[in-house]
């Protein structure tokens, strides 16, 4: 059984940001959320992990429970200001294992140095994090992640503003856990980057315009519908009823 959204509505204002969404993700693969500006991308992602709440409909995690989530949000949503070196901030990984406020020990430290290592950088683990590039510190937060050793990651932008080595970089990481077969779903805007590493796309217009294979989604027609949509989306947009919301 896979993650399922199941006659999803979200609204800010009364009015639909995801409208009516009904779907499966498919289950260790790599699935790219995909659309226009403002389609409800961000929007599905965080109804997901349970930071928005439905007007109507759900979200099906299937066999994960929440713990099984790793998300990645936007840089922009993320203080940088905090004294917080590298290695304090993926340690935060493992929080599962040790508690919020728990020991790191000596097999935990030899965890984060791997890490560290699989994004490069391992000389970088007492640096304050606000001293950090914009790409560095991406490769930071999928050091995070992999120490969650999530079976599900969620990531929202991760390669936004961030340089073209890092971005190469990290999406190899994206291929890795495919291969391990953990299920992602990432919402991004390069149309290249999803033929080259999400064999899956839902193609998102504050409604579905299409979802399944890769090759099959990204069409030009389909593309064409998702922009004409969302262009005009507020001309037409309902309004949500009450009695439709979630209890």
């Amino acid at each position: 059984m896979s993650v399922r959204v199941e006659n999803l509505t979200v609204s800010y204002l009364r009015h639909p940001a995801v409208h009516h969404a009904s779907g499966s993700f498919a289950e260790a693969e790599a699935t790219a959320i995909f659309g226009p500006n403002g389609a409800g991308k961000s929007t599905l992602l965080k109804t997901m992990i349970g930071a928005l709440k439905p007007d109507s409909g759900h979200v099906n995690l299937g066999p994960f429970k929440r713990k099984d989530i790793a998300y990645l949000p936007q840089q922009s949503e993320i203080d940088r200001t905090l004294p917080v070196s590298v290695h304090d901030l993926v340690a935060t990984g493992l929080w599962h294992q040790t508690g919020v406020f728990g020991k790191v020990g000596r097999k935990q430290r030899a965890k984060i140095q791997e890490a560290l290592q699989a994004v490069g950088l391992v000389d970088f683990a007492e640096r304050p994090i606000s001293a950090l590039s914009t790409g560095q510190f991406q490769r930071v937060l999928f050091a995070r992640i992999l120490l969650q050793d999530a079976p599900l990651i969620l990531l929202d932008e991760p390669f936004n503003a961030v340089d073209a080595k890092t971005t190469y970089d990290l999406l190899e990481l994206v291929r890795r856990w495919r291969d391990e077969g953990r299920t992602v779903i990432a919402v991004l805007h390069d149309y290249e980057q999803v033929r080259a590493y999400f064999p899956y796309t839902l193609l998102l217009a504050r409604e579905i315009v299409a979802w399944g294979k890769t090759e099959l989604v990204l069409t030009d027609l389909n593309l064409r519908r998702a922009a004409e949509t969302a262009a005009h989306w507020h001309e037409r947009a309902p309004v949500c009823r009450v009695d439709e919301e979630a209890v």
